[in-house]
């Protein structure tokens, strides 16, 4: 079983940092295989809707957005971490995110999400919310903690000092953990929910 992790912080060893390594911690005693990527310093641009990813699979732009969608389509779950900007999530993982969830085509059913979100004060549940519709939209369960999933700092290292943040990352990896295990046996012995086909309304409808 593996964890793919996702940073969403230009500092390689900022703050968000920390949760995700109370994270990995927490994976490594639960048997579960965990890769981190570092997204927020990547050049990564926009979605220019283009639909070549409808006929071709992947995004039109070569970048580390194909790279995340083959190693997201392997994983049995998916970790989104972002410092908080504006309210906000950093602005090139969102980015990265639309694309990837838009142009990666396979079934992501029952992967699990988590989203963390690392904020000097406020900020944090709108950037927190902002994240988690990526995995609401696509059938993935969202794990969930002991408080929303937030960790708190302002200077590089400041984090660590947030005992009840780096608590909710610990408490967040052993439920995702759990959830991961669960719908393994839970696939094994019923397989995935039937699919029903796709009902598309406009809520400005011109056709004659």
């Amino acid at each position: 079983m593996k964890v793919l992790m996702l940073n969403g912080s230009p500092r390689p060893n900022g703050n968000t940092s920390i949760a995700l390594r109370e994270m990995e911690t927490v994976f490594a005693k639960e048997g579960i295989e965990c890769e981190t990527i570092q997204v927020g310093n990547q050049d990564v641009r926009g979605c220019i809707a283009c639909g070549s990813c409808g006929k071709n699979g992947k995004c039109v732009f070569n970048d580390i957005v194909n790279e995340i969608a083959e190693k997201f389509e392997k994983a049995d779950g998916l970790v989104v971490a972002s410092p908080v900007y504006y309210a906000s999530a950093n602005a090139t993982l969102v980015a990265l995110l639309q694309r990837l969830f838009h142009s990666a085509k396979f079934d992501k059913t029952m992967k699990v999400g988590a989203s963390v979100v690392c904020a000097r004060r406020g900020g944090a549940s709108s950037s927190f919310d902002e994240l988690n519709k990526f995995f609401t939209i696509s059938g993935m369960p969202v794990a969930s903690s002991a408080y929303w999933n937030s960790i708190h700092g302002s200077t590089p290292g400041e984090a660590e000092e947030d005992g009840e943040g780096k608590r909710t990352m610990r408490v967040l990896a052993k439920n995702m953990s759990f959830l991961i295990k669960s719908i393994a046996l839970g696939k094994e012995k019923y397989g995935l929910p039937e699919k029903e086909e796709r009902v598309v309304t406009n809520f400005i409808n011109n056709r004659r």
